[in-house]
């Protein structure tokens, strides 16, 4: 597998990155919380159905359950709305895998084009994207994020349950070319696993502009003894780039809970996501609603206010954005994950990660 082909167009080798991804709207955030936090992003699951056996998350593959449906497209029309009347201008869909949803690309239509949606972005495993990357880019994605736990096949198959990583990696180059704003590979950091491949990545983003970040594993409820043992603090990545001369970056407007470093020799950065360090949560800026339409405060808040009976009408969008503005002041100063405490989620497909 050749991981370092040679320059796209328009690529200046030993440059940064620096675009201007996410173009946030003038106008008031009115989404704000006790703790004076604004929230300008949403991340909206349309499913919770994955068709990747991660053992992180789902190591016995999705199982349907009896759970209500998931949203409709025009739930998501009202939702969306409001939340855009509200100030946010950022929207990520996810999952589950959201590209499952044989509507997905009619909804990526719909997001991107309700107006004050500025930046419309989606996580995904990749499967689809060599196939569809165009077609999403077309309906209106802005930014993508795509899971490649490892760059070696054999332990990426080992991670994910399946041997896809050729045509995942293939998918990352297409939107390469096509010109995404922002392209991000996340990586879940595995203790003996893929913690030592540090190296690998680095040179992946050499000459692509592209930011990795490793995001340290986080407990579930149903996780807790694969947790114990492969959870790796995400102080070793942070120590071994300032060592070979990254520099930290000063986080960007709207941009999700990463601390980014970059180097003049690469054209990518690598980014680190450490729910477990100090203070992790005094930038929080994001609020999810699940598939079937309940607004989370946090991923591992304890509890789900439903909005979905304020969703089946025009008429009801005020009393929408009254509940949402109202439940934002319950929203706590932190998760509490350093005390075992994982709130409502069972895995991180039931909530979109």
């Amino acid at each position: 597998m050749n991981l370092n082909p040679a320059r796209l167009p328009g690529q200046k080798s030993g440059k940064p990155v620096d675009k201007p991804v996410d173009k946030p709207v003038n106008k008031p955030v009115r989404l704000t919380d006790k703790y004076h936090r604004e929230f300008p992003y949403l991340r909206l699951s349309v499913t919770d159905v994955c068709n990747f056996r991660c053992e992180y998350c789902l190591p016995n593959g999705y199982h349907r359950s009896h759970r209500p449906a998931v949203l409709t497209r025009e739930e998501i029309r009202r939702l969306v709305t409001v939340f855009a009347e509200l100030g946010v201008w950022k929207i990520r869909l996810t999952g589950g895998e959201p590209s499952v949803r044989k509507d997905f690309t009619e909804i990526i239509d719909m997001v991107a084009h309700i107006p004050g949606i500025t930046t419309t972005a989606f996580t995904t495993n990749g499967y689809r994207l060599l196939a569809n990357a165009q077609k999403w880019q077309d309906a209106g994605v802005t930014n993508l994020n795509i899971s490649v736990d490892s760059l070696d096949p054999a332990r990426f198959k080992k991670i994910t349950g399946h041997d896809r990583l050729t045509e995942i990696l293939a998918g990352i180059e297409k939107s390469l070319e096509l010109g995404y704003g922002s392209i991000k590979v996340n990586v879940v950091l595995l203790k003996d696993i893929n913690d030592s491949s540090l190296p690998d990545y680095m040179d992946y983003i050499r000459e692509r502009p592209i930011t990795v970040r490793f995001i340290e594993l986080m407990q579930t409820g149903d996780n807790l003894a694969y947790f114990r043992e492969r959870h790796q603090s995400a102080q070793v990545m942070r120590t071994a780039l300032v060592k070979q001369g990254w520099t930290e970056n000063i986080r960007r407007n709207g941009a999700g809970p990463a601390v980014d470093f970059t180097h003049p020799d690469y054209q990518g950065a690598i980014g680190l996501i450490a729910p477990y360090s100090k203070d992790f949560c005094l930038a929080c800026n994001r609020l999810r609603v699940t598939a079937t339409g309940d607004l989370r405060l946090c991923l591992f808040g304890d509890i789900g206010i439903p909005l979905r009976d304020l969703l089946q009408s025009d008429d009801q969008m005020p009393e929408l954005k009254s509940r949402i503005i109202t439940q934002l002041e319950h929203k706590k100063s932190s998760h509490f994950l350093a005390q075992g405490k994982t709130g409502l989620i069972p895995n991180l497909s039931a909530t979109g990660g």
